[in-house]
Order: C-alpha cells, then sequence, then structure tokens
C-alpha cells in the first residue's frame, strides 16, 4: 500500500476507534474488544490486569525499597535475575540502560550490579556461575507460574553454592516456586498479580524488584507511566492507540517488518518490545514482525514490506539514525518517531507499548494475551527429555547432509532430497527466500560479545544478499519471545538454527539431564515444531560455536552468490 491510502486507513481506523469508544472500553477491561479472535469477552479481559500496574505498584514502591536496603545492608553487592522472556527482558532493559557497562549500578545509587541468566547454555551458565560466586550475590528466581523449566535449572545450579537466604522467589501466588521458597526458606518471596501476562509485566514486580536492586528511581519511572497511562485514556491524541493503529494497519498492508531503529543506549528496550510484540500477534496464521538490533542499511536498501519506528534518548544524539529516518520518509516508508526525555520516561514506553499492542490486535483479530505456540514448544522439549530419561540418548534425526565436520538437518518435503552437500543445502534454504519474507538465525549458542558480534556481520551480509528483513535470535530465550510468532505467525521466515557442542558439559544437581543434554533437547523441540508447520527451516550442527562461525562465513560465500543472482 502507497503512503496515502495507508495514512488514509490509519487516520480512519483512529476515527472508528473514536466514535466506538475503544480508549474507554480498553480501561473499562472490555474484552470484546477481541471479539474477532473468538475468545469470549470474560477469557480476555482476566489478562488486563497490566492495565493497573502505572497506578497500583505507587503502593508498592515502599516495600521494594525495603528489600533492597535490607539486602544491601546485609552485605550483598551483585543482584541475579534467573528468568525467560517476560521476567528476564525487563530486568535486562534496567541493567543496560540505567547503569554502567556490564550490569554497574547508576552513577550516584546504592544499587546492585544487575545481571541476567536467560541461556541454558553449560558455557553461559558456566560464566554465570563464575560471576555470581566472586561477590556475595542475591539471586531473584523469577518465573510467574513457578513451573518454568529454565528458571528451576538456573535456581539448582546457583543453590549448589549459595544459601537458601540467598533467594529471593518472584512469582505468582501459590505457585510451586512458591512453595518451594517456602520449604527452603528463602529469603523472601514478591507474589505477582495473576491478571497480569509474563510480557505485560514490565511494571510489575518481576520488572520492579530487580530495578529496585539495581537503584532505579522507582517513583519516577511509575511517575512517567502513570502520565502515559492518563494520556492513553484519551477518545483522542492517544499515543498508544496511534501506535497501534499504525503498526496494525500498516501489517494489514502488507507492511509488517515493524523495523524499530534506536539509539544505541536504547537496544534494550527493542529487545523488549520484540517479545511484546511478536508474542502478542504472532498467531493463527497472522502477526507483526519485530525487526531490532539489524545492522543499517542506505535507505533505498529497505523494501515496501517494512514499517519503521525511530526511537532516541535525548541526551544520545544519534546523526546517522536521524537521517536515516528523514532518508526512509522521503521514499515513502512510514515513520513514527519517539524521543525518550530521560531514562525513567521509559516507564512511559512501557505503557505506550502495551496499549499499542493490544490494539493492534484489535486490527489483526486476534487474541493478544495468549501464546499456544510457546507451550508447543515446551511440550516438543519435555517430550525429547522423557525420552532421554528412559534411553539415556535424545532421539535426535539422521542428518540430510554431513560433511567436514558439519551436520544439516532438514525435512525432505521442504528443502528436497538434491542436496549432496551442507554447502548444498544451505544454497537451498536461501533458494526459499522469496521477496516479503524475512530470514531469521537462531542461534543456540553463548550470547558473548564476539558471537554476537560475527553474527551480526552474517546477519548484515546475507540481508544485502537476498534483499529482505533478517531476525538474530539466541536460544532457548527467543523461545519465549519471537518463538510464538515463528511457529503461529504468517508462513513468510525461513530458518538458520545453529548449534554446537558445549565446550565442557555441566550438570544440574538433582536432575538426570545436563545443561548440554537440556539445550540440545530445546534446540531439537523447537525445530522440529517449526518442521511441523513446514516451516522452510534447516540446523547446521558443528563441534564448537567458533567453528560454526568460521565454517559458516565459508560456507556463506559460497552460497550467496547464486542465491543473489538468482
Amino acid at each position: 500500500m502507497s503512503p496515502a491510502p495507508l495514512a488514509q486507513a490509519i487516520a480512519e481506523r483512529l476515527a472508528r476507534w473514536s466514535s466506538e469508544r475503544v480508549a474507554e472500553r480498553l480501561w473499562a477491561r472490555d474484552g470484546s474488544l477481541w471479539a474477532a479472535s473468538g475468545k469470549s469477552a470474560e477469557e480476555i479481559a482476566a489478562w488486563t490486569g497490566w492495565l493497573d500496574l502505572p497506578y497500583t505498584m505507587h503502593g508498592r514502591v515502599a516495600e521494594l525499597r525495603h528489600l533492597a536496603r535490607d539486602v544491601r545492608d546485609d552485605g550483598y553487592r551483585r543482584a541475579a535475575v534467573l528468568g525467560m522472556g517476560g521476567s528476564s527482558l525487563a530486568p535486562e532493559l534496567f541493567s543496560r540502560v540505567f547503569g554502567g557497562p556490564l550490569g554497574a549500578p547508576p552513577s550516584g545509587s546504592e544499587g546492585l550490579e544487575l545481571r541476567i541468566l536467560d541461556s541454558t547454555h553449560p558455557d553461559a551458565v558456566r560464566g554465570f556461575r563464575a560471576w555470581a560466586e566472586a561477590e556475595r550475590t542475591v539471586f531473584c528466581v523469577s518465573s510467574k507460574s513457578g513451573s518454568t523449566t529454565e528458571p528451576n535449572a538456573f535456581h539448582a545450579a546457583m543453590a549448589a553454592f549459595a544459601p537458601a537466604l540467598d533467594f529471593i522467589a518472584i512469582t505468582d501466588p501459590g505457585s510451586s516456586l512458591a512453595e518451594v521458597a517456602q520449604a527452603q526458606e528463602f529469603r523472601g518471596i514478591v507474589e505477582g498479580v495473576p491478571s497480569v501476562g509474563g510480557r505485560y509485566s514490565a511494571l510489575s514486580v518481576f520488572g520492579l524488584v530487580p530495578a529496585a536492586l539495581h537503584g532505579v528511581d522507582l517513583e519516577a519511572l511509575l511517575a512517567s507511566a502513570v502520565a502515559m497511562a492518563d494520556a492513553c485514556h484519551r477518545a483522542d491524541e492517544n499515543p498508544g492507540l496511534e501506535l497501534g493503529a499504525v503498526i496494525g494497519e500498516a501489517a494489514v498492508a502488507g507492511r509488517d517488518k515493524l523495523s524499530i531503529l534506536t539509539s544505541p543506549r536504547l537496544a534494550s528496550f527493542a529487545d523488549w518490545a520484540e517479545q511484546l510484540v511478536a508474542e502478542s500477534t504472532g498467531k493463527a496464521s497472522k502477526g507483526i514482525i519485530p525487526v531490532v538490533g539489524e545492522p543499517r542499511r542506505p535507505a533505498a536498501d529497505y523494501g515496501d514490506d517494512r514499517c519503521f519506528v525511530v526511537l532516541t534518548l535525548a541526551d544520545e544524539r544519534d546523526p546517522e539514525l536521524q537521517q536515516l529516518g528523514d532518508a526512509l520518509q522521503a521514499l515513502g516508508h512510514p515513520v513514527t518517531r519517539l524521543d525518550v526525555q530521560r531514562p525513567t520516561d521509559i516507564g512511559g514506553e512501557f505503557v505506550r507499548w502495551e496499549v499499542a499492542t493490544a490494539a493492534a490486535g484489535i486490527v489483526l483479530q486476534i487474541d493478544p494475551f495468549d501464546q499456544p505456540n510457546v507451550q508447543e514448544s515446551k511440550d516438543a522439549t519435555k517430550a525429547l527429555l522423557e525420552a532421554y530419561r528412559s534411553q539415556g540418548a535424545l532421539p535426535t534425526p539422521a542428518p540430510l547432509v554431513a560433511s567436514e565436520g558439519v551436520a544439516a538437518y532438514a525435512d525432505p518435503a521442504v528443502l528436497g532430497d538434491e542436496p549432496v552437500s551442507v554447502g548444498g543445502a544451505l544454497r537451498a534454504l536461501l533458494d526459499c527466500v522469496h521477496p516479503g519474507d524475512y530470514f531469521a538465525i537462531l542461534a543456540y549458542l553463548p550470547q558473548d560479545p564476539a558471537t554476537e558480534t560475527a553474527l551480526q556481520e552474517l546477519r548484515a551480509t546475507l540481508g544485502s544478499a537476498l534483499g529482505v528483513a533478517t531476525t538474530l535470535g539466541f536460544g532457548p530465550r527467543f523461545l519465549h519471545s519471537t518463538g510464538q510468532l515463528h511457529k503461529g505467525g504468517p508462513a513468510s521466515g525461513v530458518f538458520l538454527q545453529l548449534t554446537a557442542d558445549a565446550e565442557r558439559d555441566l550438570p544440574i544437581p538433582g536432575w538426570e539431564e545436563s545443561f548440554a543434554t537440556l539445550v540440545a533437547a530445546q534446540a531439537l523441540g523447537d525445530l522440529q515444531s517449526l518442521q511441523r508447520r513446514g516451516r522452510r527451516a534447516l540446523r547446521l550442527h558443528m563441534g564448537d560455536a567458533e567453528t560454526v562461525i568460521g565454517r559458516l562465513r565459508e560456507l556463506l560465500r559460497q552460497a550467496l552468490p547464486e542465491a543473489a543472482a538468482r
């Protein structure tokens, strides 16, 4: 859709929402706003507790500050969050936006150094454990349901050297984690609100307990959230509904790649928004595909399947980003610019994007609060682990082809049975890419700076050669984020999964399986879920992470000329 018709569709949508009192009904918890999803109004309304958080969490600030002060006074110098998805992405944002490098607390605060563990790769867990053992560390075991596999495994690993007094449970009332915390006498249990889903929980205790420990100004954060929530009550000039209309109507018009361009310090906000948008809208073969952290391209190289949001921090000017936004707008791309005046105004951005995502669900006629395919991946992993316990090994299928220390796994019905080399299999995958698709790198590797930098370089190469949007996710964390979109969203994704043997395995105390077995099961379960839906997917498995990067670079040099020339 050209710029003028899209602008008209957005204007008509906002006018309709005004006449239908959508803002008023949203804050009244009217689940019938999403009736087109086929869900009952009551079922949907049960997950709208996030609307209360900007107002109600002010009443818990004293409690959270007291907890943080007691921890600090007891000699703790580091805080660790053991969580996944909604339990880890907001804390990660707080650690990167409000502090110094590597999770250092905000300047002038008495907060603790804050880091997050959301990888089950044994190399990542071992490195995190070494960091936590170096100083006295308090661990936040963060899980809404209390039964999430990864936080429970992380707890088992850290409890092997840390006493129960070093742990705080952040969970819903009555969860299995709460029962464990009571039985083992954790330092504390902080209860969440059952009507708040994980990805909408940034302003709940799942986000604010780590923020308090880190030394973030909770009052200022929540004041910003209240100001935005008040603005989102308006029938007109409603910032949340305006953004929701833009991204929703753009997706309907074929611009379903939501490219979020940020100044460097706000990169982790884009990661948080990625989960919110992808997991909320990627279902029923529909969805908005967030593209975050993508290496920048010349404006003319972006396709007409894009919608852009340019997010900047006022004291972190990025002239090149501003120029790119101007150039994109001049070419007719829809560009929304959001300027965050100060870091604590992120509280308001949480609210804006949550309202926008819920509103986009109205446009797409889906339920923005469920995540049916996330559970599917969990079930696939569970079945594989049960097979491991009974057979002593994971039931790994034979590779499509293997050579020179690289094994390629794919469904022959999708990629064909003609590849006689790993390079041929990769070329077959690249030949599957068509205009309007997106290419996703799914890396079940430790997310260390060197690996991430190398994969970003390869991502840039792929994007330029293929001319499509690209995404990069590290497993298993993306299973609780974009994983829902990959399986339940539009069939426009092409997936390259990268796995490698761990440098050294790490047992999970009290569990039959180790971390290497767990992450291998998660990767295999993810691939199987993609294949069951006929997604275009290829897995490359190699001996170690360094080998993966080097061999992939070599394979792409051989494969891309043919792909680019087709």
